[in-house]
């Protein structure tokens, strides 16, 4: 990862037309780990404690999809899902990359999800953490985190939703993703085609996506296997840091099945 006084930022790229900010680190087969959604994400909030773990096994690449993050943020631009696997396949064409394998925390798993659905060819294994792509009653802590309204304060509480230790939500955090907050500016039948080696992976105690949406993916997807944290809210990469990245290494480094 690019060292600079703003490691939220590394370089930028034309992907599809969006002006994508990514950060990059290792060599190898290539990975790409897309963000969740939220006040103040960014690649670097979401994967800071992943990337220096698989980047001596893989090339790891973490796009900031476009309107979070560093990433374009256009204000006529209409967001869905559609864009966003447009702007993910952008931002393998112009790095050259032809297949790849897709990392998802929340939004992002959906996004993966839609990725593995419109473009089987250009993905090689899924993880999905925490993953959406369900339909679900929305939780309180999806709620909290769709109506957040600026504010330091504001963003500690919204974090507490998305760890099982308040000991992780810390200043620290709170105020990389408060700084991100502030930067200018499937169907079932769908995914139940999924071909590909899936690794699903959830916090027992998340309270935002609930692991019940785990539990669906696992038998919807043929060649899926799940991992469940206990004592984990939706940070998984997080709150089992160690033990996380040790999944990804040994899932995306083995041999096909």
């Amino acid at each position: 990862m690019t060292d600079t006084s703003q490691p939220e930022i590394g370089a930028f790229v034309d992907a599809g037309g969006v002006k994508t900010n990514y950060l990059e680190a290792g060599q190898g087969r290539p990975v790409v780990l897309v963000h969740g959604s939220g006040p103040g994400v960014t690649a670097y909030a979401n994967w800071r404690l992943t990337i220096p773990d698989l980047a001596p096994h893989f090339r790891v690449l973490a796009p900031d999809m476009a309107g979070f993050g560093f990433s374009d943020k256009p204000a006529d631009a209409t967001y869905g899902m559609a864009g966003w696997v447009d702007q993910l396949t952008g931002f393998l064409d112009a790095l050259g990359i032809e297949r790849v394998s897709l990392v998802g925390n929340s939004f992002g798993g959906g996004l993966a999800i839609r990725m593995a659905v419109d473009h089987p060819e250009r993905v090689d294994r899924l993880v999905l953490m925490g993953a959406m792509g369900v339909s679900f009653p929305i939780t309180d802590g999806l709620d909290n985190v769709w109506g957040y309204q600026p504010g330091f304060e504001n963003m500690r509480r919204t974090l507490d939703y998305f760890a099982y230790s308040r000991d992780l939500v810390n200043d620290e955090l709170a105020e990389v993703r408060y700084r991100a907050a502030l930067a200018p500016g499937v169907q079932e039948e769908r995914i139940r085609a999924i071909g590909h080696e899936t690794l699903i992976i959830h916090g027992r105690d998340d309270q935002v996506i609930p692991l019940s949406n785990a539990y669906r993916l696992l038998g919807l997807i043929e060649r899926s296997e799940l991992h469940v944290f206990g004592r984990c809210g939706h940070w998984s990469q997080i709150e089992w840091a160690a033990d996380f990245n040790a999944l990804l290494v040994r899932f995306l480094g083995r041999a096909a099945r």
